[in-house]
């Protein structure tokens, strides 16, 4: 029982550890948290999630706007509960879904800003990718 406590609070230690376990509850959290509120509208109020929406995606899916984001929030709840379960598949699916997103809005005037900050998560994906891979192999040598 010793050698588990001494293995823990090794594996607490590592920085490399520590930063895959705050990347993957981050991208468990927010992806929720933003798909429920495709919802509810709290984070966009007195507007709609439908806002972000380019005109040529609306143009291609079925039924209105609002309607897409409701769809979108639940790949993005089910994305997130994804990433708690299966790190090493869920941050690829969030990388390629905020590469959709990054091309959303860059075909959507005027929301660059939020394109950018969305580039800077895509990598945070990919970095939870490489060390969910990573800490497979640690997690195989203890």
């Amino acid at each position: 029982m010793a050698t588990d406590q001494v293995t823990a609070a090794r594996t607490l230690k590592d920085p490399t550890h520590s930063a895959y376990l705050l990347l993957r509850v981050v991208f468990t959290v927010a992806p929720v948290v933003f798909g429920l509120d495709k919802f509810f509208n709290l984070l966009t109020h007195p507007h709609h999630w439908s806002m972000y929406l380019a005109p040529w995606i609306d143009d291609i899916v079925p039924g209105s706007a609002d309607q897409c984001m409701y769809l979108v929030g639940v790949i993005e709840i089910v994305a997130g509960v994804l990433v708690a379960v299966a790190p090493r598949i869920g941050a690829w699916v969030v990388a390629a879904w905020l590469a959709g997103i990054i091309v959303d809005l860059l075909t959507l005037s005027g929301y660059y800003d939020i394109a950018l900050r969305d580039f800077g998560l895509l990598v945070g994906a990919v970095a939870l990718g490489l060390l969910a891979r990573g800490d497979r192999n640690h997690t195989a040598r203890t």
